[in-house]
């Protein structure tokens, strides 16, 4: 994950995290391009990767626990508002999005699963640099992403058990238990660590960026190589899929903020928090609970925010946040 470019750190600290997490939030889609392409090229070269998808996610969570500090979480109790319309904007926009897409589309159950499964994931881990890019609220970004990382464990399985148990079985349950173990877990375990050893962290925050777009780029690959036959298949209707969620998303997102007459930069803020997902979990979710066509969407997904995200923030960036 991209780090949080506001975290309370030393100035040349600070520039070089942000220097590295422009490069590499720019970069990232190029990468996630060519290591889908080449997944999709010589899939049975890389279909062995299935058993790390669950691991490569720990590192990414991981990660952004590391670039997380207790002061982080005080936008929650000084401007509860905007944090709390941002998380309910999450997990209500997004899930029902993907509920009604599933349904104009008409797409097979695997496929219509998950692509909710997707709109029921917390938010994107790199929302927090596309929203700097993005002259949005940074503070706000970092509150809302990991406020609604952390509810996932509960909406998240609940959510799929709702909406997408109309297409396949959910054991709501079980995927609870797993994101615990692949987000929760991981996180809090960063932010522990960062909180004992803040001096060694801060040398290593530059690096974290390129640490999570490996992480992420590995996670793709392992999933677009798993079901190379089903996205040549049905490819054009899973990124008209992909495309909807994410720009309609951005859209409702943004119109929300808006609605609620937050200024400008909280605006974009809810624009890219609602809008960007954490699909890398939703891939790994799906296919372990569902079956690895429904990881499509997810994978896809990964490509095409990160792909709106730049152009979004690139946009806004030349435009006034007055």
């Amino acid at each position: 994950m991209p780090g949080n470019p506001k975290t309370a750190v030393p100035q040349p600290v600070q520039a070089a995290e942000e220097r590295s997490a422009r490069i590499a939030v720019t970069v990232f889609p190029l990468l996630i391009l060519a290591g889908g392409a080449v997944a999709l090229a010589f899939p049975d070269s890389f279909t062995s990767l299935a058993p790390l998808i669950n691991p490569g996610l720990m590192v990414i969570m991981f990660g952004m626990g590391l670039t997380l500090t207790l002061p982080d979480f005080a936008m929650v109790v000084r401007q509860p508002l905007p944090v709390l319309l941002g998380v309910v904007a999450q997990f209500l926009i997004m899930p029902l999005l993907g509920l009604g897409i599933a349904w104009a589309l008409r797409l097979p159950p695997e496929l219509a699963a998950g692509v909710i499964l997707v709109g029921c994931a917390p938010g994107g881990t790199a929302s927090n640099v596309v929203t700097y890019l993005a002259r949005g609220n940074v503070a706000l970004s970092v509150a809302m992403t990991s406020v609604s990382t952390l509810l996932a464990p509960l909406f998240t399985p609940l959510l799929a058990l709702w909406l997408a148990g109309r297409y396949m079985a959910v054991d709501a349950g079980s995927m609870a238990l797993s994101i615990v173990q692949i987000v929760l877990v991981p996180v809090l375990v960063g932010l522990l660590i960062r909180y004992l050893m803040p001096r060694t962290v801060d040398r290593v925050l530059p690096v974290l960026p390129w640490v999570s777009v490996a992480a992420i780029t590995f996670v793709v690959v392992a999933v677009v190589a798993g079901s190379a036959a089903a996205i040549l298949t049905a490819g054009w209707l899973i990124l008209l899929a992909v495309v909807l969620h994410n720009g309609l998303g951005l859209g409702l997102g943004y119109g929300a903020a808006r609605l609620f007459r937050l200024p400008v930069p909280s605006r974009r803020t809810m624009g890219v928090e609602v809008g960007m997902q954490n699909s890398g979990l939703a891939a790994g979710l799906a296919r372990e609970y569902f079956s690895p066509e429904a990881a499509l969407p997810a994978a896809v997904f990964s490509v095409w925010h990160n792909v709106s995200g730049a152009l979004m923030a690139a946009y806004w960036r030349r435009r006034p946040a007055s």
